[in-house]
């Protein structure tokens, strides 16, 4: 016997304004393209760290003093550990790359516009 297999995708679309909420009278409140903040455009002053503590002495390259969108920090991590080519996470508004890649950091953050200052030695 064969089986046919149920097609469970769905379409959608990135703007399809599918919303859902238990609220009575709630609506949607649509997003702003307010640029005029400086943390929106991403021209911040990021400070690049190498931390050893309760790591077990392995470094750890710590960039913090982000403000911003939480999902924009989330991207930004993952640029910078894909540039680097190594693990790493977000963890309370700092970004975590493992090892001491603080040249390759510097260089991604100033070629994607920030201003970076060092931190420690």
């Amino acid at each position: 016997m064969t089986r046919k297999k149920k097609n469970n995708t769905r379409v959608r679309l990135e703007n399809d304004g599918m919303v859902f909420s238990t609220q009575p009278g709630w609506t949607a409140m649509e997003e702003s393209d307010d640029s005029s903040n400086s943390a929106a455009t991403g021209k911040q002053l990021l400070y690049v760290s190498l931390n050893r503590k309760q790591r077990a002495g392995k470094p750890v390259t710590l960039v913090e003093g982000y403000s911003g969108d939480a999902m924009k920090l989330l991207l930004l991590g993952k640029e910078l550990k894909t540039t680097c080519g190594v693990g790493g996470a977000v963890k309370e508004g700092c970004v975590l790359i493992q090892g001491d890649q603080r040249k390759k950091v510097i260089a991604t953050l100033e070629g994607m516009g920030h201003q970076v200052k060092i931190k420690g030695g």
